[in-house]
């Protein structure tokens, strides 16, 4: 509901029908109490008309109640007081009762109307109160800045009965205007040119002041303790004053300081994601210009012995041999750099088609075969093992990625252990090593991005392990690791999939 604007003294004016109703009542009120018109019941009648009088001054204004006491003791002269029908007073007594009766209708009336209107104040001044609290109240559970506006028209258009824009500073900090949630009726413009002035100066314009008057609306800044979140345009009716703009101002106030937290919080989400881009870019910068120029200078030492005449065939095998593991590392890391890009882009889409486990590791392999030629693989597949339906492509790099790491931290000659199965609903794939294993504090962090362990000697970007998480939460999985009790690292993938049989799948080429 809107609030009634307030009024420091009383007005002397009000509508026609309350001073018809005074006279209505007063006329009803002394026929009445025609009956005690005797020598001694006339008395009576002024305490009757004095309750009248403070009955109507509840619910009257100041002007009616006056006309009220007037016409009260003028109608207790003219018809009670001897002689009757005439405005004389013979004995003294009765004159001082009738200056006694006038002053105390008046002043009765008056204090009546007083206490009326200091308790519609308190009122008001409560409702006030709440609104404040109600509206900080609602603030406080708003996230985001879209929240925050519609939260605040609603409020405005609710206790102030007006139609309010937003004029948000873009940054926070520049002085480029952006018109915001609100609306007004098609007389009034919203004009960022008068916004723009009104977040430079700090002061307000437009109608009911000094500057750019000639517009529909009032623009008031909205002003933080360390930015400026920007200006509201307000359709007013009629020029604030009193109490009420001091409640309006106070309203403005939990306004901006909502809106200066938003801001705020984007503006040091923004300078943390500059950051980490910052570092990430170094980090990577770092990590490709180490990473990168190790097989290509062994795929460049390769080709120019090969080119040297002098060189044995023996020597050329070694050679091709050196120059296909640079190649295959270098494909490697590339690989991993654009797997990384699509799913940071959110552009990796899975394509799932029935896979069978054992093709899948044999796959992998046969791509590892020189890394593994110095582990002893375990391989652990129930013979019964269903089919899954997976995406091969991205399922293989997992496992390649897993394993790859296995071998880069486990001592030659130790065991890598493989272990798949399909249970309640979901496809469980166990990798394990006798390496070292992660360090406790660690261990939180290693599907990080660009993460590896503080003095580790072995090759890569670090991005292998976070390329696994990325795929296997992308097939709607989750992927787990903890150190073993006897020594290694322990990698667990948890991913629901549909199982068929043979026959089924027979049927469906």
């Amino acid at each position: 509901m809107a609030l009634e604007k307030n009024i420091s003294f009383p007005a002397l004016t009000s509508r026609v029908n309350q001073y018809l109703l005074v006279l209505l009542v007063i006329g009803l009120t002394a026929l009445i109490c025609r009956p005690l018109g005797d020598q001694q019941g006339y008395y009576i009648v002024s305490f009757i008309l004095l309750f009248v009088v403070s009955v109507m001054a509840i619910f009257l204004g100041i002007g009616p109640i006056l006309l009220a006491s007037t016409i009260s003791a003028l109608v207790w002269n003219f018809f009670f007081i001897p002689p009757h029908y005439e405005f004389h007073i013979e004995r003294t007594e009765d004159k001082l009762m009738f200056i006694s009766f006038f002053f105390i209708a008046l002043i009765n009336g008056v204090l009546t109307n007083r206490i009326r209107r200091q308790e519609k104040l308190a009122l008001e001044r409560e409702e006030r109160t709440n609104a404040i609290f109600e509206l900080t109240r609602e603030l406080s559970n708003t996230s985001g800045i879209n929240q925050i506006l519609e939260t605040a028209c609603k409020d405005v258009e609710k206790y102030f009965n007006a139609s309010a824009i937003y004029f948000l500073t873009e940054n926070g900090h520049k002085m480029e205007i952006s018109v915001n949630k609100g609306s007004v009726n098609d007389n009034s413009h919203p004009d960022s040119t008068i916004a723009g002035w009104v977040s430079k100066n700090s002061m307000k314009a437009g109608r009911f002041t000094d500057f750019y008057n000639e517009t529909y609306l009032t623009y008031y800044p909205l002003t933080g303790k360390r930015i400026n979140p920007g200006v509201i345009a307000v359709e007013f009716q009629k020029q604030l004053s009193g109490e009420k703009e001091i409640f309006w101002m106070g309203y403005l106030a939990q306004i901006s300081n909502a809106l200066e937290r938003e801001l705020l919080n984007e503006l040091a989400l923004k300078a943390r994601i500059l950051d980490e881009s910052d570092r990430l870019y170094k980090t990577l910068f770092t990590l490709i210009s180490h990473e990168f120029r190790i097989p290509i200078a062994t795929i460049i030492g390769a080709s120019d012995t090969l080119l040297m005449p002098q060189t044995t065939e023996k020597d050329k095998e070694q050679l091709i041999d050196e120059i296909y593991k640079a190649s295959s590392r270098l494909n490697h890391l590339v690989g991993n750099l654009l797997n990384m890009s699509r799913l940071e882009s959110g552009k990796i889409s899975v394509h799932t088609d029935w896979c069978d486990i054992n093709d899948l590791l044999n796959k992998v392999i046969r791509t590892l075969k020189q890394e593994l030629d110095q582990f002893d693989v375990i391989s652990t597949i129930p013979t019964d093992m269903p089919l899954v339906r997976l995406d091969f492509g991205l399922m293989e790099q997992v496992i390649y990625n897993l394993i790859l790491n296995s071998c880069q931290y486990s001592p030659k000659g130790s065991t890598i252990r493989f272990e798949a199965l399909y249970m309640a609903g979901n496809l469980v794939i166990i990798l394990e090593d006798n390496g070292p294993g992660f360090p406790a504090q660690y261990i939180g962090k290693v599907f990080n991005k660009f993460f590896r362990v503080d003095n580790s000697r072995t090759g890569g970007l670090g991005l292998g392990l976070s390329i696994v998480k990325g795929i296997v939460e992308a097939h709607k999985g989750s992927v787990n690791v903890e150190n073993q009790k006897r020594g290694g690292a322990r990698f667990t993938l948890t991913i629901p999939t549909e199982i068929t049989d043979i026959g089924n799948i027979r049927l469906e080429i």
